[in-house]
């Protein structure tokens, strides 16, 4: 029914217009970070749309979702695709919150450094259960944010050869990048690269830097 649309619609947008008070400066509810208010205005008429689309498109079981999903959808092209990152990477936080892994931003991207503690053991290259309850709450989170690219790098110490290094840098990065999909993420938004003992971000010259050195990153990334 008409009515059950608008419901809906408007249910998935209040959110969003809550926070289009006067002046310069917003509030992004979801990051607490200060933003531009005039691109706040572009989200909500944006989330308007997305949100009528999302319900129309949707099932009648589903319209609630399809109205949040549009509304988001909505509000990264009238407001700029840093919001629809600002809301992922705040679902991204949520659920990764006490796993180990951080949630870091960097411009439009956002980076899940899933240390080797959490992902493999010393030399080995499946996947712990650990690691697998991690992938899939990003997998959860990748899915409903679908305008996103999903870039899985593998990382090292120097122990060991470069060679051997990188190969299971790469070996590491495809098992990460496979288990997404296996959870339906989909294929054509996942890659996977080995960087090796490439590029570490601690000394290698002791245990707690080399720790630190043996990772695997997730970087996500808007699709246009």
């Amino acid at each position: 029914m008409l009515i059950s649309k608008n419901y809906f619609a408007v249910k998935a947008v209040l959110a969003c217009s809550l926070i289009a008070l006067p002046g310069c400066q917003t509030t992004n509810p979801y990051t607490n970070e200060s933003q531009n208010a005039k691109a706040m205005n572009g989200s909500i008429i944006g989330a308007i749309t997305g949100a009528a689309i999302g319900v129309a498109s949707s099932s009648k079981s589903d319209r609630g979702k399809g109205a949040l999903i549009g509304a988001a959808s909505g509000a990264a092209l009238g407001g700029g695709i840093g919001y629809y990152m600002d809301t992922q990477e705040a679902e991204l936080r949520k659920k990764l919150q006490s796993t180990g892994v951080s949630v870091t931003r960097s411009g439009d991207n956002i980076v899940l450094n899933m240390p080797n503690e959490v992902t493999f053991g010393v030399d080995e290259t499946n996947l712990s259960a650990g690691a697998k309850n991690v992938l899939n709450s990003v997998a959860l989170v990748a899915k409903e944010y679908d305008e996103t690219r999903l870039n899985v790098l593998g990382y090292t110490d120097s122990s060991g050869s470069e060679s051997y290094n990188l190969r299971l840098s790469k070996v590491r990065a495809v098992e990460v990048a496979d288990y997404l999909v296996s959870q339906k993420v989909e294929y054509s938004r996942v890659k996977s690269d080995g960087v090796g003992e490439a590029r570490p971000i601690a000394s290698n010259a002791n245990e707690e830097g080399r720790a630190k050195n043996r990772r695997v990153e997730i970087v996500l990334s808007p699709l246009t």
